[in-house]
């Protein structure tokens, strides 16, 4: 049996993430991970591998997760492909029957939302192309010449060139959408386009089953009077309402016509010229009806445009009171996790999170240690057990080293075989401020020796000479735990790319494009 999915169900994903988003109940996060990438492939930078997609590298992906930034509903836009005005473009006009059979005259587009039908202008303003010259004799319709800049609620001609373009407009993209939604392949659309106030002076003027254009596609021979004019030809289907002016020219063959009144529940149409007293002639001209969206044009928006992808946005910059966003490694993956929690049972829902242990550091020269960024770092708990993470940053000035554990660190490769022998054995073991003898709170590194783990600290903040300095995670014992709960959530998007250094001066705009 042959059945198709249909683009509306795309459009219906689209606006149920935006409105999961926008629900108390969910909590998504943007993130970023994986400061080692060359451990994993030596020319990461110059070719990221494709991510991969399997319960076992959504976890490797928690493993190195460096830091959470939490989506709001302000975050995220339905958004449809950008296609800029350009003048002496042919764009194709809104058809309600592209499809196989019946390809868009211009673009070949085998659908409406693949085709060329609509355009942004230099100022931002949305417009729907409703007619694009067609005629007889420019089937494909013409250049367009006149960018359209008006805000008028009815169709018309941008310009005077006659280039035979009529343009609908829609909305004006704002600039703070702009700033947040916009990018080199897609524009955003209005949020809330059906309840938005913004929005209510176009979609109250769309009128569902009106007609706004009806095209020729014979103009006919032979028709009644030479430059007679026809008023109130009917436009006959199963709504009512619709007339149209037909103009007959010098040689008695169709000049124009055009809508005069646009009538109401239409999904199909034809003009009856019998009804409006237009003579057949010795070849009967034919017309297109085109019929509008359900609702009419500007009613609904995401339908009308196709807006089955969504943007999301995030910024990640230094924050000196939650300085989650660590400065000084580098990133090589961001993704989108939905509903991680900060405890078995309860959501995370802080604006930002750490996803880093963290020690606080004393002994003598600590303000002048310096650690190997990704190197090891560890810890005797017990005999025979050692705690192992990897230096993910080291403030030199609150002695706060942050760090990561995953699967390499107990006895596996970055693939998760299992290796022979391994030195710190099987067992991921946690950093502790209570060791068991011979342990100790000593902290080891390559190139640092006499430090330990500050036990007598608990804080999320601490005052050096009179300054105080944000921690950006809270500590109990000279330890801190990652503030989220680690594989708990769906992880619903990764991206692998070049790896980013992170500077104390730079902030990071991310916007991830998901296609539904």
């Amino acid at each position: 049996m042959s059945a198709i999915i249909t683009d509306q169900i795309r459009i219906l994903n689209a606006k149920n993430f935006v409105a999961g988003v926008s629900s108390s109940s969910n909590s998504y996060y943007s993130w970023i991970g994986l400061p080692n990438p060359t451990d994993l492939q030596t020319d990461w930078d110059n070719n990221p591998p494709a991510p991969k997609d399997s319960f076992n590298d959504e976890n490797e992906y928690w493993d190195n997760m460096l830091a959470l930034k939490k989506i709001t509903a302000a975050d995220v836009r339905q958004v449809v492909t950008r296609r800029e005005w350009t003048s002496g473009t042919v764009y194709d006009m809104y058809r309600s029957d592209y499809s196989r059979t019946n390809t868009a005259k211009v673009s070949g587009a085998t659908n409406l939302y693949q085709a060329s039908y609509y355009v942004i202008n230099a100022d931002y303003r949305v417009y729907i192309c409703l007619q694009n010259g067609t005629t007889p004799e420019t089937p494909n319709g013409k250049s367009s010449l006149d960018e359209p800049t008006f805000i008028d609620l009815e169709p018309r001609a941008a310009g005077t060139s006659g280039d035979g373009y009529i343009w609908k407009y829609l909305f004006t993209i704002k600039p703070s959408d702009i700033v947040k939604f916009e990018s080199t392949n897609f524009i955003p659309v209005p949020n809330n386009w059906e309840t938005s106030p913004d929005t209510a002076a176009v979609r109250n003027n769309a009128v569902n089953g009106s007609v706004k254009i009806v095209t020729i596609t014979n103009r006919g021979v032979g028709i009644g009077t030479a430059n007679r004019t026809y008023t109130r030809v009917p436009i006959r289907g199963n709504g009512s309402g619709a007339e149209a002016t037909v103009v007959i020219n010098n040689d008695q063959t169709v000049d124009s016509v055009t809508v005069s009144s646009q009538g109401s529940g239409y999904t199909y149409g034809s003009l009856d010229l019998d009804a409006g007293g237009v003579p057949s002639g010795t070849t009967i001209p034919t017309f297109d009806v085109i019929i509008t969206p359900e609702g009419g044009h500007g009613k609904d928006i995401y339908r009308e445009l196709g807006a089955y992808n969504v943007l999301i946005y995030s910024r990640l910059e230094n924050d000196n009171e939650n300085p989650d966003f660590v400065t000084g490694n580098e990133f090589a993956r961001i993704g989108i996790v939905e509903n991680p929690k900060s405890t078995p049972t309860s959501l995370l829902v802080a604006d930002k999170a750490s996803a880093l242990g963290a020690l606080k550091i004393t002994g003598v020269g600590y303000s002048s240690a310096v650690f190997t960024l990704d190197g090891e770092v560890t810890q005797t708990v017990a005999a025979g057990s050692t705690a192992v993470g990897r230096v993910v940053s080291y403030d030199q000035t609150t002695g706060v080293l942050k760090y990561w554990q995953d699967r390499t660190l107990a006895g596996f490769n970055t693939v998760g075989t299992a290796q022979t022998d391994p030195t710190y054995g099987y067992e991921l073991v946690d950093f502790t401020s209570n060791p068991t003898s011979p342990g100790t709170l000593n902290i080891n590194h390559a190139s640092v020796a006499n430090l330990s783990i500050e036990s007598s600290f608990s804080g999320i903040s601490t005052v050096i000479n009179n300054r105080t300095y944000y921690l950006g995670q809270a500590f109990t014992n000279g330890i801190s735990s990652p503030e989220v709960e680690k594989y708990t959530g769906n992880i619903i998007y990764v991206d692998n790319r070049p790896s980013i250094t992170r500077s104390s001066n730079q902030k990071e705009d991310i916007k991830v494009i998901l296609q539904f």
